[in-house]
């Protein structure tokens, strides 16, 4: 009987070794450094971190928006870039990277380019129903000429498929923006399927023509205050 006790304690004790020294090879193994062909460039790590935060301003700005505007467009494209910027924080863990968003909070950025971007943007879009679907455009413009540099610049197919699908989703909402935009009809409470309009010429009014060019290697603006955005 003895013996038999003896035996099941030292099945037991190697059973328990075995998971120590597997665990001890993971541990291991993650703190490795990852090997030059798995490595990104530094501008895929700098692409991946911009963007990240680029998605956080889209988010923020769209569910403030919707506070004025409750609107369907702005919620759901808002839940759509949550999704952009959960797919880039994929990549962050992925490839050992710092997130820079420290605080997720609405409005609360690492970087006072983003902290005044979006400020204006809200400000911008806060005067009519017009005027927030014109900020919408802007921003996924913004975000498509980024992603596409992006692409560009990505070596890695991980980051490239990442890039290459949160650039089809940009373009589907600039999409929808400009189609509430052109049409002047917006999905609203209490009104679905009738929508709500702002009537004729309710295009994108800007006080540039539209082209951009770069600053500090990121989009700044023509209209005179480099926020980045032609917004009106």
């Amino acid at each position: 009987m003895k013996t038999k006790t003896l035996m099941i304690t030292l099945t037991i004790l190697a059973i328990l070794a075995g998971i120590t020294v597997t665990n001890f090879a993971a541990q291991q193994r993650a703190r490795r450094p990852l090997p030059p062909s798995v490595q990104l460039t530094d501008e895929e790590a700098a692409d991946i971190l911009y963007m990240r935060e680029e998605e956080k301003l889209a988010r923020d700005v769209y569910l403030t928006l919707s506070e004025d505007w409750p609107v369907p467009i702005f919620t759901n494209i808002g839940e759509s870039e949550q999704r952009h910027m959960n797919a880039i924080k994929t990549l962050i863990e992925r490839y050992g990277l710092t997130d820079p968003i420290e605080d997720d909070t609405v409005g609360v950025f690492p970087t006072e380019y983003f902290t005044n971007l979006f400020d204006q943007c809200v400000a911008d879009g806060s005067g009519s129903l017009e005027e927030a679907l014109a900020v919408g455009v802007s921003i996924e413009l913004l975000d498509i000429e980024d992603i596409e540099k992006a692409v560009e610049e990505a070596s890695m197919q991980a980051v490239k498929r990442v890039f290459g699908n949160l650039l089809e989703g940009s373009k589907n909402h600039l999409s929808a923006f400009q189609n509430a935009v052109e049409t002047g009809v917006a999905d609203c409470p209490g009104q679905i399927g009738t929508g709500c309009g702002f009537g004729p010429g309710g295009a994108c009014r800007q006080d540039c023509d539209g082209s951009m060019t770069r600053q500090g290697g990121r989009r700044a603006g023509n209209n005179g205050n480099g926020d980045g955005v032609c917004l009106r």
